[in-house]
């Protein structure tokens, strides 16, 4: 059987990806025709309009898309989770540079710093009628919530400063164009910035929202019997993805045109809690900065209520609404990651 899968060019789209590249997919009977889509809003009406038959997807948005709150009506369902963690806010060097005085030594000193010194420079950029921007990749992301988070952190009020979408693997230009302060985006796109001299890592999502649901394979509620076959494929490719030995072959793997198009070295620093460097200092990255694999795959309903708890917290859903946490977890389905086996 035929599926036509979609994607955004990321590292955590590799359970997707290695499913194809490896041949999981074929050892169940499947051939899957990747697209890369050009942004999240793109990949969500194509899955609720049938374009597509299942997608590495954004966990909100998959909830968002469900319970009617963004896009076309869907029926998608998720039956399996892709990773975990992954994302990180990276700030302009001239913005750093704002939030470290010479005189006042680097803002590195841990994130409460950070996002003190962050929220003294957006209140006197608001003061002065510029206000700071920072990029998310959708409203309805952890990335969103993160910066969220990350404001609370300094003590700032988020209506301090803009946000604006920008797609992840358009984040690095919005930056060096200066179209935005800073951005909230996942691996590789943080370490691309730092290593083109043009960012620095403020706060990884981990430090702001441990373990946070990540991506998931949202699968049509049209797909049927094919349902289980594709997730046992992708839970496969994912083990796979996990596992340490494999780590140079997958970068490469990703680094190849038809995917991120990027240095594999580069690639690989999102799956090794590397050091990243830029001329300026270096900051680590945390002990499961992108989770993948068997610790990642349950569709857990407690992460369906997390996230809802989140959209509640930015404004998303009223704080009063009945039974949306219930509704939220019934598009988690443990039900079939169990029956895939």
């Amino acid at each position: 059987m035929r599926l036509h899968l979609g994607y955004v060019p990321l590292c955590d789209a590799a359970p997707v990806i290695v499913a194809h590249e490896l041949g999981f997919a074929r050892g169940e009977g499947l051939a899957l025709d990747l697209t890369a889509e050009p942004s999240w809003a793109t990949l969500r009406d194509r899955l609720a309009l049938g374009h597509l038959d299942a997608a590495h997807m954004l966990a909100p948005l998959a909830l968002a898309s469900r319970l009617g709150l963004s896009g076309p009506p869907s029926d998608l369902v998720v039956p399996l989770a892709l990773s975990l963690n992954g994302n990180a806010l990276t700030l302009s060097r001239g913005l750093w540079a704002e939030m470290a005085p010479a005189d006042e030594g680097p803002a590195d000193e841990g994130l409460a710093a950070v996002a003190a010194a962050f929220a003294r420079v957006a209140r006197a950029r608001r003061a002065e009628g510029r206000p700071l921007t920072l990029g998310i990749v959708h409203p309805f992301s952890c990335h969103a919530y993160q910066v969220r988070l990350f404001a609370e952190a300094g003590d700032l009020d988020p209506a301090a400063f803009r946000t604006v979408v920008v797609p992840p693997q358009h984040s690095v230009e919005a930056l060096a164009r200066g179209l935005v302060d800073g951005y909230c985006a996942g691996a590789p796109w943080n370490d691309v910035a730092v290593a083109a001299g043009l960012g620095r890592i403020a706060a990884l999502g981990c430090e702001l929202a441990p373990d946070a649901p990540e991506k998931v394979l949202a699968v049509s509620g049209r797909l049927g019997d094919a349902t289980l076959p594709l997730v046992r494929a992708v839970a496969r490719a994912g083990r796979w993805c996990a596992d340490p030995d494999n780590r140079e072959e997958l970068a490469r793997c990703l680094a190849r045109p038809a995917y991120l198009a990027l240095d594999a070295a580069l690639i690989a620093r999102a799956f090794g809690g590397d050091v990243i460097l830029d001329a300026a200092g270096t900051r680590r990255l945390a002990p499961g900065h992108l989770r993948l694999g068997a610790a990642a795959q349950a569709p857990e309903p407690a992460h369906a209520r997390w996230l809802a708890a989140q959209m509640r917290a930015s404004g998303q859903l009223p704080a009063d609404a009945i039974g949306t946490d219930a509704a939220a977890a019934a598009v988690y389905r443990p039900d079939l990651f169990r029956a895939a086996g």
